[in-house]
């Protein structure tokens, strides 16, 4: 019989074993063949997600990946981890219950823009309001790459596809804008070829305690290629891109000598609206200073629609938001030891046999 005091769920976190070595990316690569399209999104993000990993110093059994139905819900099986590749669209269910149960895991859910914001979309905006302790990687490529090149919730409107000849009459969903309007605590943009800036966004998403949504713009190279150039091209993407860092003025453009070319985010004080002015022309008064830790979501929510759903110029990248509040992990644990300690632990055949219970004797 064992004679050690049983673990509180509010100290089950510091318990998680770290590696006993130090590991690499090579250390979290499975033995499985990768089998994407050649030249597609998703094996960038895989790369930087294996090599990223290391920096968690977690055991390997003590990180999960939950996938739903899609090309990037393939993650799970090259990942040298604990993984489930799962039902459509109920991923964020699904790792709900892990996390809620195993608070000692690290819990990862991939997914894409049909995956989530078709049929798993209330499960993602519940996991986000409710604030589970999740890393929510939403792949959007603008397409459905699975079922060979239909219109997705986030094509832009006009969209040509094999399911709207004559073009998409759906207003697109905007991730950001949905994971802002659900309350979520964490919410962030980046891209799969900027292996930097992606590396930099997980970093900060896995040390965010709570639902954190990273949105990752993927090309699929076969059925919607280059529906990002304009942020990937050196030239166009010096005026299309906005690069959010927190406590920095949101300038972007090319900048002159004096430091007054480019262009800089301002609040229209007509409407209270964002808008874009010319920093050369206007100056720089006025111009917002990033602030991803504000209480209140406005600002993050006005940055997530500047950007134009055809061109893309103006589009954020970064964290948008990035605040602090109670996990459900945490709460729910302690209502579960607040329960314990009040009335003891509980009767299940008690429970399954009480006063609303009756027998059928035939």
């Amino acid at each position: 019989m064992s004679t050690e005091a049983p673990v509180s769920p509010r100290t089950a976190l510091a318990l998680v074993p770290t590696a006993d070595k130090r590991q690499t990316a090579k250390d979290f690569k499975s033995d499985q063949e990768v089998r994407w399209c050649p030249g597609c999104g998703d094996y960038a993000v895989l790369a930087a997600v294996q090599g990223f990993m290391p920096e968690l110093g977690l055991a390997k059994e003590n990180i999960v990946f939950v996938s739903g139905i899609g090309c990037s819900s393939r993650f799970p099986y090259y990942m040298n981890t604990y993984g489930m590749h799962s039902i459509h669209g109920r991923a964020p269910a699904i790792a709900t219950g892990l996390a809620t149960a195993r608070r000692d895991l690290s819990v990862w859910v991939v997914t894409g823009d049909g995956d989530a914001l078709s049929i798993g979309g209330n499960h993602l905006i519940h996991a986000l309001r409710r604030n589970v302790n999740l890393k929510i990687l939403l792949f959007n490529n603008r397409i459905y790459g699975l079922t060979k090149g239909q219109y997705s919730p986030t094509s832009e409107p006009g969209k040509i596809t094999k399911s709207t000849p004559m073009g998409s009459l759906d207003t697109p969903f905007n991730p950001l804008s949905l994971a802002l309007g659900a309350e979520a605590s964490f919410v962030a943009r980046t891209i799969d070829s900027d292996r930097k800036h992606l590396t930099g966004v997980l970093r900060e998403a896995a040390d965010h305690r709570g639902s954190a949504l990273v949105e990752i713009y993927q090309n699929c190279n076969i059925f919607n290629d280059g529906a990002f150039e304009a942020l990937k091209d050196k030239q166009q993407a010096q005026e299309a891109v906005i690069r959010l860092e927190h406590g920095e003025p949101i300038r972007f453009g090319a900048p002159a000598e004096d430091g007054l070319g480019g262009k800089g985010v301002v609040r229209d004080p007509a409407t209270g609206d964002l808008k874009v002015i010319d920093v050369a022309a206007e100056g720089t008064e006025g111009v917002l200073v990033h602030d991803a830790h504000a209480p209140s979501p406005t600002t993050a929510f006005a940055l997530s629609r500047l950007a134009d759903p055809h061109t893309l110029h103006r589009t954020p990248i970064g964290v948008l938001r990035n605040v602090p509040r109670p996990a459900y992990d945490d709460l729910m644990a302690d209502q579960l030891e607040q329960a314990v300690e009040q009335r003891g632990k509980g009767d299940l055949a008690a429970l399954l046999a009480g006063g609303d219970t009756w027998t059928v004797v035939g």
